[in-house]
């Protein structure tokens, strides 16, 4: 029963409903409390005054006999366990019981005299609560005859008031509050419980029910709501959700249903163009060697000779490409080894720097060292390398500067090792960064568009990774990470 929400609720609410309705109660039957002591108070004054005038009027008198009398008729009923006058050594004088004369008197009631107090609350022997009330009786010119001069206590007046009747009333009081209280707890509990079967749990559960069949891929599930609150705005976050997630799905099947269409028609493209490339790299490479042997026949500034050598330059460019598309169509299987990559970074930046293209361009090269050895394929690694610092530098024409960085990295409960190729160049656009690992997509006027989707082949062929980033008016960076040891693929 605790695991569920709604009980928890139910149960903290009737918790607090218990708490401050027994707050509530506790208070009034303090308050109800005083006032029936208040009331006892006020009857038992009002008896004890009487007793002392009619006291008072027969001992004025002189006659003492009547006031056993007096003490006898009154000390029975209205609530009082006893009455009698004793002296101030607690001897008992007169008593409504006379054989309570010349005994002492109960020893509560001679501590209130002694301590000037002239009322108290005390259990009896039995166990029974009475108020105790003492009243001096003091001596004065009407008392001189009997009693000797001068002003004095000549004796005490002490009532013992029964709260029996008033413990009762009490009891009856807190008994009826108690039940009243259960009762009204019972009604709250139930009405709460109403409440959150009707207008939370079930919604919940409905709520629930279709997120199990969402979760089942079943994206048609809508829920009627006929709450305007929290409830209601639940569900209607609910539906606009499913209808997101539809809608996403039919958009993602779409793309994915035009990608597969891409990717069939790339790997027939791409089948078909390895063959291609396979049969016509034989006869440039038969057109090559004729075109050198006839340049041969004519002399050195020939116009004849001129066309030749740009035949075989353009005869040249056609096998870099058919090359490239055979490597595309069909890369060889990488051959690991253990690499450092700063020495393979200044062997690969040594050719860089033979480039023609480079000879305004400023080299700054940021090695860690103590690297982690990589398991990658050399010439493969190599080759993506030079590919990229090649394009960094054909991309400052107007000079600039290539910097390459190497560092470790922590990432995904791996370790790699990061090289970082960044130029000064114009930058790239992001349309065109979106695009530039598309095969046979290229901004050079002699570009394949075959290098960067090489490079990337080759880093996954690696186990790792190419990126890149750029600004524009602020150059590009390249990013490859190359797993170390404890990552480092297997060959096949």
């Amino acid at each position: 029963m605790f695991k569920s929400l709604i009980s928890r609720i139910i149960l903290f609410n009737v918790l607090l409903l218990a708490l401050g309705v027994g707050i509530f109660t506790l208070f009034h039957l303090y308050r109800e409390q005083g006032h029936l002591i208040g009331a006892t108070r006020n009857h038992a004054n009002m008896l004890l005054g009487t007793i002392e005038k009619s006291i008072f009027n027969s001992m004025r008198l002189g006659n003492t006999s009547e006031v056993q009398a007096i003490l006898e008729t009154v000390g029975h009923g209205h609530g009082i366990t006893g009455v009698r006058i004793f002296n101030s050594e607690g001897i008992v004088l007169k008593s409504a019981d006379p054989e309570e004369i010349g005994a002492r008197v109960n020893s509560q009631d001679l501590e209130l005299f002694n301590k000037n107090l002239t009322e108290g609350f005390f259990q009896l022997q039995g166990g029974a609560r009475v108020l105790a009330m003492v009243r001096p009786i003091v001596s004065d010119e009407r008392c001189f005859r009997c009693h000797g001069d001068g002003r004095r206590v000549i004796g005490v007046l002490n009532m013992d008031f029964s709260l029996s009747e008033m413990n009762l009333q009490l009891r009856e009081t807190s008994q009826l509050f108690v039940v009243s209280t259960l009762i009204i707890l019972a009604f709250l509990a139930a009405g709460v419980s109403v409440v959150m079967n009707r207008f939370l749990r079930r919604p919940l559960e409905k709520i629930t029910q279709c997120m199990a069949q969402v979760e089942d891929g079943d994206l048609t599930v809508r829920m009627q709501s006929v709450q305007d609150d929290e409830i209601g705005q639940l569900m209607d976050g609910f539906n606009a959700m499913v209808g997101n997630l539809s809608r996403a799905q039919n958009e993602l099947e779409t793309y994915h249903y035009q990608q597969m269409e891409r990717v069939d028609r790339l790997a027939s493209v791409g089948e078909m163009a390895a063959g291609l490339a396979h049969e016509i790299k034989n006869p440039l490479a038969g057109i090559s060697g004729a075109i050198s042997v006839l340049s041969e026949d004519y002399p050195e500034g020939d116009q004849r000779r001129e066309i030749m050598l740009q035949i075989q330059s353009q005869i040249g460019r056609l096998d870099k490409t058919v090359n490239d598309l055979l490597y595309f169509g069909k890369p060889g299987s990488p051959e690991f080894l253990f690499t450092n990559i700063n020495d393979l970074i200044k062997q690969t930046f040594l050719f860089v720097a033979q480039h023609p293209e480079s000879k305004n361009i400023n080299r700054v090269e940021e090695l860690t060292r103590d690297l982690p050895a990589v398991w990658i394929d050399r010439k493969q690694i190599q080759q993506v390398i030079l590919n990229i610092a090649l394009n960094a530098v054909q991309a400052m024409t107007e000079g600039g500067v290539l910097t390459v960085v190497t560092d470790q990295l922590s990432q995904e409960r791996k370790n790699w090792v990061r090289i970082r190729i960044a130029d000064t160049g114009p930058g790239i656009t992001p349309e065109v960064r979106a695009k530039i690992f598309t095969p046979f997509f290229t901004t050079k006027t002699q570009g394949t568009g075959l290098g960067l989707p090489i490079c990337r082949q080759l880093m996954e062929q690696n186990g790792g990774s190419l990126g890149v980033e750029s600004e524009l008016s602020k150059g590009a960076e390249f990013t490859l990470l190359l797993p170390v040891l404890d990552a480092r693929p297997r060959s096949i």
